[in-house]
């Protein structure tokens, strides 16, 4: 996934885990008082303008963490027509394009990110309808 966007060497933290937890992180940092699929978290945010930080020894970089509800993506697997596997390929791709700058709450970088999502996953998962999911 971070090849295709360019980002060799990059890194990502990716937890799988239930319901009560995303919850719980979804209430913390969000304000949200439910469980979702997936949350994003960046590591490097900066302010508009900021220069870049330096490249040091070539450590890759960290673009943060993706937080994803096993029990809310067999859900919407099921609710989909796909498998468990497919439903979390989506979401790890979506949340990883989220530390990267893409968004999702307008029409516009919704369908933006969708088109992403597709370009990315089509190779692996040709027979997989992503357009179900929208």
């Amino acid at each position: 996934m971070l090849r295709f966007e360019r980002l060799y060497g990059a890194e990502v933290s990716v937890l799988l885990t239930d319901d009560a937890v995303v919850h719980e992180l979804n209430f913390q940092y969000r304000g949200y008082d439910k469980p979702t699929d997936v949350l994003s978290f960046a590591q490097l945010e900066t302010a508009e303008g900021a220069p870049q930080a330096p490249e040091i020894f070539k450590i890759p970089e960290t673009l943060g963490d993706v937080i994803i509800s096993v029990d809310t993506a067999e859900r919407q697997a099921h609710r989909h027509g796909v498998t468990l596997d497919q439903e979390l390929s989506l979401l790890t791709v979506h949340g990883i394009l989220h530390l990267i700058g893409y968004e999702d709450e307008t029409e516009a970088g919704a369908e933006k990110m969708r088109q992403r999502e597709k370009e990315i996953l089509h190779p692996f998962e040709p027979k997989y309808d992503l357009n179900a999911v929208e």
